[in-house]
């Protein structure tokens, strides 16, 4: 599952070895979690509740939960998860090769290379304002609109941008990435994760508003504080950087290259952003996800190629071997679901939640806030997702938190906390693990690098979901 690697630098006459490192393939790593998962369900007893409809969605009745006789997976159902989970996650996965076929073909129109060139030139005494607008742009969409799966797409945008400025590959990817987190981590208003458990909690839409945004702000400003030290401090000393498949002298080419915008190029770009202005509209107005906005980058790819004059056998081409890239991260979304098929088909999953929940009632309201907020963080490291979260745990930690004499708005604040922190360190977060996918990097590189953050993050929603309780946190 492990390598360790040691690369040899020539110093003078003599060699110096770098710091060895140990490098975890990552499909190992997952294929370790669905081992574990499946023994599981040999070791503890299967249970189930009733399912009902509410709201529109389906969700589970909290006192309708029975135990059932075991079913332990054998070996040939784990194996046979593997593509189950590919089926059920094919939606994310082809949307991340489409997002990848689309990069391809406007790579190959020079847009791309232009775009970063230009605004390469025109940071590069200002270089200071670029994380930090970037950050609140990724921010906002994740808060206002849940953007996740759709920022995927503009993580190889500001990759070859931060390079060009002096920083590196971890530092474009951080400002999309953590950005993107920093907003479904406070969630004002998004409408897969707050709002969703709102509706399951029978609150109303997105009250709870003002707290959120006050969170938000102190989120943002550490996250931007984080991503921008360590850029700077690239900055001073490349070689500290983490690079991961980008070339380092990108910079040095973007700067110096005479590549300008054309008008063909603009023209491209005014699509781009009517594709953005038209996705904005369609999640909030008519509640779009991946299939829309997969189908709105299709369309664009062809714009695309009309635009910028690319024959049809090139816009194959392209668009082929930019899916082709990131081949690997698509697979790895599809593996991280088989740990949550096997979960499912052994029936452990409502076992936990009820055992859980049945153990916090016995403890006093303050370490109940505490163990709430710690239950949500396990469980989105198995259930990625920040719907099916909420559709799985809010219907047990609702009524719950009325029997805790919680307020039900906390409960939803520990949620949305524990899935946004999740959605930037779990290996079992699909967007992640593409993200990271697109920019070359390990998981154990991003794990290190970003784990000071996670722990500042985590601490500072123990704080909220705390004040949360104290205050009554409400309407109710």
């Amino acid at each position: 599952m492990s390598q360790m690697s040691e690369k040899v630098i020539s110093v003078g006459s003599g060699e110096k070895k770098e710091k060895r490192e140990w490098k975890i393939n990552v499909f190992a790593l997952l294929l370790v979690f669905l081992v574990i998962a499946t023994f599981i369900t040999h070791i503890m007893p299967a249970g189930e509740y009733a399912h009902i409809e509410k709201n529109g969605h389906t969700t589970v009745n909290p006192n309708s939960f029975r135990w059932i006789a075991s079913a332990p997976l054998g070996f040939f159902d784990m194996v046979k998860a593997i593509p189950t989970g590919m089926v059920e996650a094919a939606n994310i996965i082809f949307f991340v090769l489409i997002i990848g076929g689309f990069f391809g073909v406007l790579k190959a129109s020079g847009t791309v290379e232009a775009l970063v060139s230009t605004m390469a030139k025109k940071l590069a005494n200002r270089e200071k304002l670029m994380i930090p607008i970037i950050m609140l742009f990724f921010a906002l969409g994740g808060s206002l609109m849940g953007m996740a799966e759709e920022t995927l797409a503009y993580v190889p945008l500001f990759i070859p941008m931060a390079l060009a400025l002096g920083f590196d590959t971890i530092t474009g990817t951080a400002m999309v990435l953590v950005g993107a987190s920093v907003g479904f981590t406070t969630a004002i208003m998004n409408p897969f994760t707050v709002g969703m458990a709102q509706g399951i909690a029978g609150l109303p839409m997105y009250s709870g508003m003002g707290f959120r945004l006050v969170l938000f702000v102190v989120m943002y400003l550490i996250a931007v504080t984080f991503v921008y030290r360590h850029a700077m401090k690239v900055k001073r000393n490349p070689p500290t950087g983490i690079f991961g498949k980008f070339n380092i002298n990108k910079s040095d080419t973007l700067l110096t290259s005479k590549v300008e915008l054309t008008t063909r190029h603009k023209w491209i770009l005014t699509a781009f952003f009517i594709n953005y202005v038209i996705l904005v509209f369609g999640v909030i107005k008519y509640e779009w996800y991946i299939t829309e906005i997969a189908s709105l980058f299709i369309i664009l790819t062809i714009i695309i190629a009309i635009l910028g004059k690319i024959s049809i056998e090139d816009t194959v081409e392209s668009f082929t071997q930019g899916s082709a890239s990131l081949v690997s991260g698509a697979l790895i979304i599809g593996v991280s679901r088989a740990i949550l098929v096997v979960l499912n088909q052994g029936h452990i999953i409502d076992p936990l939640l009820h055992q859980v929940s049945e153990g916090m009632k016995h403890i006093p309201a303050f370490l109940s806030v505490v163990g709430m907020y710690n239950f949500q963080a396990a469980i989105h490291f198995i259930l990625a997702s920040g719907s099916g979260h909420a559709m799985l745990t809010m219907p047990i930690m609702a009524p719950l938190s009325d029997l805790l004499h919680i307020t039900r708005q906390t409960a939803v604040l520990s949620f949305s906390f524990a899935d946004g922190i999740g959605n930037i360190i779990f290996p079992t977060g699909g967007t992640l693990m593409a993200g990271l996918a697109i920019a070359g990097i390990s998981w154990t590189k991003w794990a290190k690098w970003i784990l000071p953050l996670i722990l500042i993050e985590y601490a500072i929603g123990l704080i909220a979901v705390i004040i949360a309780h104290l205050i009554g946190y409400g309407p109710f």
